[in-house]
C-alpha cells in the first residue's frame, strides 16, 4: 500500500527531481530493505518497527531528506558541510542525488538514536 502512495507522490514531481528522489528511495531501501514505505505528514517516509527512520520531499527550489528527528543532522555536521540544512531537513539539488555513503550514515544515526530511547 505505502509503495503505491510513494509512486503517486513521485509521479507528481517534475524531472530531474523525480529521478533523483527515485534514486534516494532505492538507496534507502538498500540500507533498510525491510522498511515499511508510507506517507507521513504528506511526504514519503520509511518506518522500521513503526518508527520513522527516513523520508524525503520535493519543494520548488530543492529536494529534502528528512531524518524525522531534530538531532540527526547536528551529529553529522562534517559530512553535511557542502549542503544547506535546518534542524530537521537536509536540502539538496534536484539533479544531484545524495551519495549512498551519506544516506547510510543518516539512517544509521537515526536508528542508533531510536535504539537509545
Amino acid at each position: 500500500m505505502g509503495s503505491d502512495e510513494i509512486d503517486r507522490y513521485l509521479a507528481e514531481v517534475a524531472e530531474p527531481g523525480r529521478a533523483t528522489l527515485e534514486q534516494l528511495r532505492r538507496d534507502v531501501l538498500s540500507v533498510v530493505p525491510d522498511a515499511e514505505q508510507c506517507i507521513s505528514y504528506q511526504m514519503p517516509a520509511f518506518k522500521i518497527d513503526g518508527k520513522t527512520v527516513a523520508g524525503f520531499a520535493a519543494f520548488k527550489n530543492h529536494l529534502s531528506y528528512l531524518p524525522h528527528s531534530g538531532s540527526v543532522l547536528p551529529v553529522l555536521t562534517d559530512e553535511l558541510a557542502n549542503y544547506e540544512y535546518t534542524k530537521g531537513s537536509l536540502h539538496f539539488a534536484s539533479d544531484r542525488p545524495l551519495p549512498i555513503d551519506l544516506v547510510r550514515k543518516l539512517i544509521a544515526t537515526r536508528i542508533r538514536e531510536l535504539a537509545q530511547r
